[in-house]
């Protein structure tokens, strides 16, 4: 039986607990996806460093999951564009089931291979791609077939599974264990194992982001400022970069569009919106790098 299958023999009478230890044990258990991340360092590094070239050669992240699994590789996938102003369409998700399968489980949908390979092959990936494949179990038929088209093109595949010596990880040319272990409700991988796969997800392309020049410092400076909060957000943000009130900032950024990149290089240069414009071109986008070649 897998390790995420397999019955705890912690707290075998859960159903007795009140509420207050009942959640204690389910908080607690958390833990454990957190240390799985960890293990997974060395893999998440050799997945990082792997896709950078392919990205930078313009490539797109493709996900494909089915149930909990494929729902984390949505939401991941979404969640690049406000943060990041990365292109929707160079990070594409695929879920067993269809775009329906986000609301309501479809859960036959994962037993069939036929369409993963179908859906992947409909993207057309080519080897500047990259294709996270999700399956906490590690053998879900949907995510093989997806993986294995992707690998016949010539992508980058990455599999990420919470069982050893799943089909999954093998089948990839990067595995990347999350090996959490029973859950508390015995099988539920919604549980540790999902927590471990969005944190192993969210770890993987945010630091691909940062790798990419989307972040200057530590702060998140390609952002898409689309409602108030954001605006906000860029506001601040542009102020701290670039040490200076809010007034010279929102001067700056209404000129920009709100691009916070670009307000950082005008206001520290001391040159218009056009100047910083081409000064970040030359720097393929990364703050630190238009600055250092102005001041050199």
């Amino acid at each position: 039986m897998l390790k995420t299958e397999t019955p705890s023999e912690r707290d075998t009478e859960l159903d007795q607990y009140d509420s207050a230890r009942l959640l204690s044990v389910l908080i607690d258990d958390q833990l454990g996806a957190v240390a799985a991340v960890r293990r997974a360092l060395p893999a998440l590094t050799k997945a990082v460093d792997a896709a950078l070239p392919r990205i930078e050669a313009g490539g797109r992240l493709l996900y494909a999951g089915a149930g909990t699994s494929g729902r984390l590789g949505v939401l991941d996938s979404v969640e690049l564009h406000p943060t990041f102003s990365w292109p929707r369409e160079r990070a594409v998700a695929v879920l067993a089931g269809g775009e329906s399968a986000m609301f309501v489980a479809v859960e036959g949908a994962e037993d069939d291979e036929t369409q993963g390979a179908a859906d992947v092959q409909a993207l057309q990936p080519g080897p500047s791609d990259v294709l996270l494949a999700l399956a906490a179990s590690g053998g879900t038929p949907y995510v093989l077939g997806a993986l294995h088209a992707a690998r016949t093109a010539g992508a980058l595949a990455i599999g990420f599974a919470n069982n050893a010596d799943a089909p999954v990880l093998a089948a990839a040319e990067i595995g990347v264990l999350l090996d959490t272990g029973a859950e508390v409700i015995s099988g539920s991988t919604r549980l540790k194992a999902g927590s471990a796969q969005k944190m192993a997800l969210n770890s993987f392309s945010s630091a691909l982001m940062v790798r990419l020049g989307k972040v200057y410092g530590n702060l998140m400076v390609d952002l898409k400022a689309t409602n108030a909060k954001l605006v906000r957000r860029a506001v601040a943000l542009t102020m701290r970069a670039a040490e200076v009130d809010e007034a010279q900032a929102r001067a700056v950024l209404e000129q920009c569009g709100y691009h916070v990149k670009t307000a950082v290089v005008a206001l520290r240069l001391g040159v218009d919106v056009a100047s910083a414009t081409q000064a970040l071109t030359l720097a393929g986008g990364r703050v630190r790098a238009a600055l250092a070649a102005r001041a050199e």
